[in-house]
């Protein structure tokens, strides 16, 4: 405990076991406290359930009935026939063009859909020449994504579904430039749709029918997006990925797809899942690590939420739904349901605009913050203000690691200076250490006397690794979710911060004319990191201990191998915080008159019979 290496270890043994506290007596009974809850509220439900109903409520429709789609026969992708090109299935129905700044795509006037949506501003990798990421597919190609409207109900005659032929008033959806979509059943009921869309990523559906018939009906709108296939996760436990939705009172709901899988049945033995009636604000979507689709209900209004999980033949469907309250239409009235879809790239400040200028209910929940979002939000604040400055989201880390280090410096001054007055008195503690050298205890009280004399705080040094871990946390966060950090570049061979450095030792850093192995990533930033990690250890003399004399030697190699396949914004973030820590206690070691013993342990460890030897030998 008498140096900053060993208060290291005791920072991140204490920092873990906090965490783990935490998990087990607080996360964990918490959990399972609302897992019963729900387990609870599921089976009343289902108990009060009349014949006819599905367990979120909507009534049973018949096929030629329409509601929310199923998978069209010969559209799946294990189907006889198979999947065909993308473009091929866009050409099965006319289409309705989208183009906006952000996105570009079109509406399949065959069932109404959203089902082809690109987006424009982004790339598959950093090469801007790159193909768009294209977000929803039409059904029967490979991998099918889109939403859908409309409604449901009993004895209503024939409803839009996806095979219904919609006509429209025009060729092109753009900001300011609203379609109106026209289907007449052939039994009293005339519908309406009329798509409107932003200059980024949201869409605004209004459906509206009229009664003409003579009888009354009661309809049920719907919304959802559907999503055909599990799609590959990243499978890290810091991103959620699947489905997600704020439901009311129910707060925040996340499914993974094969959480989702684990569900009871859900209105018949292939389909799982699970609702949550009577619920007012928010919204259901299916996200990704960059990218998202969410169904949005009138923020006023209850509905029912829902995920699904339907399984037709070897491929599941997955499913995020709204079914809103029962309209009761009478001969000759009319009715309108309006809804929204969130189809695009998670941006920080759009989403939370979204949530403010549209009343979006905890929209922002959207992106994935963690339990630790009071220190993620304000570090991602931090690092836009300095990127918006800087115009480099590189520039921005190390100038907010520096404002931290300024921010933090009376508690590191501190710590720095308890320290420093323990190197001053190494030649006082090895005297008790031979004076005691059969007496551990003695020798114990003896040195606690000597800090207590000296004022010295023999636990300082864990203060800056304790501030140090929860910020490198919060920034490998930030990194790792924010899509503004994807494809962000720095200066030289650093492209995409929330990247490895591309870099490998292995070739020579692209001398050699092959390219590294997948499985080593040890760029140049990494080693970078190491040497500064190597100095900041040798600025303290070496443990006594030649066991752990070794272990910190090789500790440095250690979080380089480590720490190389990491986001390069993280390591260079950790490199700059190390070199600031060195000049910092350099400079306090200097004005407390200890001698910086850097140079020293250099020269003992790289002369032949190590700084391991020499500790045993002093020992």
């Amino acid at each position: 405990m008498g140096n900053d290496k060993t208060n290291m270890f005791v920072a991140i043994g204490l920092s873990l076991l906090v965490l783990l506290g935490w998990q087990y007596f607080v996360a964990g009974p918490r959990m399972e406290q609302q897992r019963l809850i729900e387990a609870q509220n599921k089976a009343a439900q289902q108990q009060q359930q009349p014949p006819g109903v599905t367990p979120d409520g909507v009534p049973s429709p018949s096929p030629k009935e329409g509601g929310p789609a199923a998978p069209a026969p010969g559209t799946l992708p294990t189907a006889q026939g198979g999947p065909v090109s993308r473009e091929a299935a866009l050409a099965r129905s006319p289409r309705i063009r989208i183009e906006t700044p952000a996105l570009s795509g079109s509406i399949a006037l065959k069932g109404g859909r959203v089902d082809d949506v690109s987006l424009k501003n982004y790339h598959e990798t950093v090469d801007p020449k790159s193909p768009e990421i294209v977000l929803f597919s039409p059904a029967g190609s490979e991998t099918p994504y889109y939403a859908e409207f409309g409604w449901v109900g009993a004895n209503a005659g024939p409803l839009p579904n996806n095979d219904t032929l919609w006509t429209s008033d025009g060729k092109t959806l753009s900001p300011g430039m609203p379609v109106t979509l026209t289907w007449d059943n052939g039994a009293g009921l005339v519908f309406k749709r009329i798509f409107a869309v932003d200059d980024k990523f949201m869409f605004t559906v209004r459906d509206e029918v009229e009664n003409k018939g003579s009888g009354a009906i009661t309809l049920y709108p719907y919304s959802l997006v559907s999503r055909w296939g599990k799609p590959h996760t990243q499978g890290y436990y810091v991103l959620h990925e699947g489905m997600i939705g704020y439901l009311g009172n129910d707060g925040l709901q996340e499914f993974t797809y094969d959480k989702l899988a684990k569900e009871g049945a859900y209105g018949g033995a292939n389909t799982k899942g699970r609702a949550w009636t009577g619920v007012t604000g928010g919204f259901v979507g299916i996200t990704d690590k960059y990218w998202a689709a969410a169904a949005i209900p009138d923020q006023d209004t209850p509905y029912t939420g829902a995920f699904t999980d339907r399984t037709d033949g070897t491929t599941n469907v997955y499913q995020a739904s709204v079914r809103g309250d029962a309209v009761n239409l009478a001969a000759g009235a009319s009715a309108t349901a309006t809804q929204r879809l969130f189809a695009g790239a998670k941006e920080v400040n759009l989403i939370n605009n979204y949530e403010k200028d549209l009343g979006i209910k905890h929209f922002d929940l959207m992106i994935d913050w963690g339990w630790f979002f009071f220190i993620t939000k304000p570090m991602f604040r931090a690092l836009d203000f300095f990127y918006h400055l800087f115009g480099n989201f590189g520039v921005s880390i190390l100038v907010v690691t520096f404002c931290l280090k300024l921010l933090f410096l009376p508690i590191a001054n501190r710590s720095y200076v308890s320290m420093a007055k323990m190197k001053a008195v190494q030649p006082e503690m090895a005297a008790i250490r031979e004076r005691y050298k059969d007496d551990r205890l003695k020798a114990q009280q003896a040195t606690m006397e000597l800090y207590k004399k000296e004022k010295i705080n023999p636990v300082a040094g864990c203060w800056p690794v304790l501030i140090q871990i929860p910020v490198f946390f919060a920034l490998y966060k930030v990194l790792f979710i924010t899509i503004e950090m994807r494809h962000a570049p720095f200066f030289g061979w650093i492209h995409d911060l929330a990247a490895p450095d591309p870099t490998s030792i292995v070739n020579l850093f692209g001398l050699l004319p092959f390219p590294a192995p997948d499985f080593v990533h040890l760029g140049v930033w990494p080693l970078i990191m190491g040497v500064t990690m190597f100095v900041q250890m040798k600025m303290n003399p070496a443990p006594p201990d030649p066991v752990q004399a070794q272990i910190f030697t090789f500790m440095p190699i250690v979080f380089t191998f480590m720490l190389g396949s990491f986001p390069a914004g993280l390591v260079i973030y950790w490199a700059w915080n190390n070199t600031l820590s060195v000049i910092q206690q350099y400079v306090i070691m200097r004005r407390n008159g200890v001698k910086v013993e850097l140079w020293d342990n250099l020269r003992t460890t790289f002369r032949r019979g190590n700084g391991t030897k020499a500790a045993a030998t002093k020992s």
